[in-house]
């Protein structure tokens, strides 16, 4: 008779992190604990959790949490490790002597929008089954464009007013802020949500990256506010070209993907800049997930996908192939799901709360009801014109704002001049994959 082995799970993430808006988080964590999608689905925010019961473990989250896992082999049964960043599990592994079992990629994020299922019986590990708890009705809406941005913008206003009901009405806000469709909406957005119920406008900003005094972004902001009798608003931090570090970046997010890695740089950047401004600020505000949701990426630019692609697989641009794809990746899950890290971690390092509205499940669902088919007529152009039509229009009918709509620009390819960004963050993809084998490996 051998005796039955100990199962162990030690969860480093930090409670601390969720954003829950409708309901207390022991209540968030009962409902992953059902094992029921549906149970999931209704909880809305931001969200990591874990629930154990029993041998059975389950981990629910949304795209504006990381959540990896680990299982070491101990000789007295397995265990699963639980955190939000990589390094977090290697630091316990070498506490418990238990280092030369780890590599980066023996660690697994769980996928955002599913329910993750482990049983912890021992050796071998079954693999951890996923169930889907987001599952947006398509096509859903009318081809209307104003019933659309009502619709889309709407449910982005009713998610940042719930936040604004949960946090210090005194509490400072900064948006993350280069004037385009995203940043812009949720600004105006937010703007008009304190003036109705009342409260000082005054405590927001907008703030904006300029590196060595350059960039179109700091112009585009200005431009933006100006417009709209705004500008009193904006804070434009400025940084040297030195403030742009590429290992950093793949340090804090801990990828190493040319984008991801780039915009990380550039958001770390800003977010030390109003840490070295504002000691205590706490809260930033930011657009990411605005291209997702409107899949306004350009196609041209990825051999891998074609329009058809892009408009027939549900939330291809926020979950990648999906969970049952070979192109699937285990260690990083795939589309926004991995990437939003470019924007959770740079603020989180630097000790703020970060909120990424358009990231919701809630807001998600809206845009996934959107017939991008019958809009486009399977038509880049068309395809690319959308975001600006929908989110300008909603703008209007949520808050009486006409919004300027400018050009697609990346948040990395408006902070300086092309010259020096493409020094300091070269489109070489082999840089990035030999900094994180060399902070990693």
């Amino acid at each position: 008779m051998h005796p039955a082995p100990i199962e162990r799970l030690v969860d480093l993430s930090d409670p601390a992190a969720n954003l829950i808006l409708n309901m207390s988080l022991e209540e968030a964590i009962e409902r992953v604990g059902s094992g029921d999608p549906e149970q999931v689905r209704g909880i809305d925010g931001q969200f990591a959790l874990v629930h154990r019961r029993g041998q059975i473990v389950r981990m629910a989250r949304s795209i504006g949490r990381p959540l990896r896992y680990f299982i070491a082999k101990r000789a007295e049964g397995p265990c699963l490790v639980v955190a939000d960043r990589i390094e977090t599990i290697r630091d316990f592994l070498r506490d418990e002597g238990l280092l030369g079992q780890f590599h980066p990629s023996y660690t697994r994020m769980a996928p955002a929008h599913h329910l993750v299922e482990i049983a912890l019986v021992g050796c071998p590990d079954p693999n951890p089954t996923y169930r889907r708890f987001l599952t947006p009705q398509r096509n859903r809406l009318p081809a209307d464009l104003d019933a659309i941005g009502r619709a889309y913008i709407g449910a982005l206003a009713d998610e940042c007013r719930k936040w604004l009901e949960q946090i210090d009405p005194r509490a400072a806000l900064g948006v993350l802020f280069s004037g385009g469709i995203d940043s812009g909406s949720v600004f105006l957005v937010l703007y008009h949500l304190l003036l109705a119920s009342g409260q000082s406008p005054a405590r927001l900003k907008a703030f904006t990256l300029s590196i060595d005094g350059q960039g179109d972004d700091a112009r585009q902001a200005a431009e933006f506010l100006d417009s709209l009798d705004l500008g009193m608003f904006l804070e434009t931090i400025d940084v040297p070209a030195e403030a742009i570090d590429r290992l950093d970046a793949v340090r804090v997010i801990e990828d190493y993907k040319l984008l991801d890695v780039q915009s990380a740089a550039v958001s770390l950047a800003l977010c030390r800049g109003i840490r070295q401004r504002y000691p205590d600020w706490k809260y930033l505000v930011d657009g990411d997930g605005g291209d997702e949701n409107l899949k306004d990426y350009p196609i041209e630019e990825n051999p891998e996908l074609t329009i058809r692609s892009v408009l027939n697989n549900l939330m291809l641009y926020q979950e990648g192939w999906g969970v049952d794809a070979i192109k699937h990746s285990l260690t990083y899950s795939g589309g926004q799901s991995r990437g939003h890290v470019r924007s959770y971690a740079p603020a989180r390092t630097l000790g703020f709360c970060g909120f990424s509205p358009y990231a919701l499940p809630n807001v998600i669902e809206v845009a996934e009801g959107i017939p991008f088919i019958e809009l486009t007529d399977w038509r880049h152009d068309k395809l690319y014109a959308l975001k600006g039509e929908v989110v300008r229009r909603g703008v209007e009918a949520v808050t009486g704002i006409t919004m300027p709509v400018f050009e697609k620009r990346r948040f990395q390819h408006g902070a300086g001049r092309r010259e020096l960004l493409s020094a300091r963050l070269p489109n070489d993809p082999a840089v990035y994959r030999r900094a994180f084998a060399e902070i990693f490996g």
